[in-house]
């Protein structure tokens, strides 16, 4: 299963750079099957950008995520804190094989009715098979 999340574009190129291998959320997602997510850059880029496969999900307390995350977070621990004040949980999701996109591609080409996802969205079953894309590894 994928699902499409909607990150800022400075975190979305440290993803596919490789300088950051951990998304962070609030929330885990509700399917344990997710195994590719797409990287939307939200505006002003607006478009699916790469992917990455999911290696793995880190769920617990903010300060033991940030234990196992802090050497390759991507975001500095002031952010972090902000990020979670208030939370009894955080969600790393370990950031496995990475594919960037040659161009990036429209949100609509994964379905005429998506929109940009507040936080995720799984993606529509076959919405893999209707779109074209040339793909490079990073």
């Amino acid at each position: 299963m994928k699902v499409i999340l909607s990150i800022k574009p400075e975190y979305a190129d440290k993803i596919l750079d490789g300088t950051k291998k951990f998304e962070f959320r609030k929330a885990a997602f509700s399917s344990g099957s997710v195994e590719t997510v797409l990287i939307y850059a939200t505006k002003p880029v607006g478009k699916v950008v790469g992917e990455f496969e999911v290696a793995k999900v880190h769920i617990d307390a903010p300060k033991k995520i940030w234990n196992i995350t802090k050497q390759a977070a991507g975001i500095k621990k002031s952010f972090f804190d902000a990020y979670y004040t208030g939370r009894d949980t955080a969600v790393a999701i370990a950031v496995g094989r990475v594919k960037k996109y040659e161009e990036p591609v429209s949100l609509q080409s994964f379905g005429p009715e998506l929109k940009a996802p507040q936080s995720f969205r799984y993606l529509p079953t076959n919405a893999e098979d209707n779109r074209q894309l040339n793909i490079q590894f990073a």
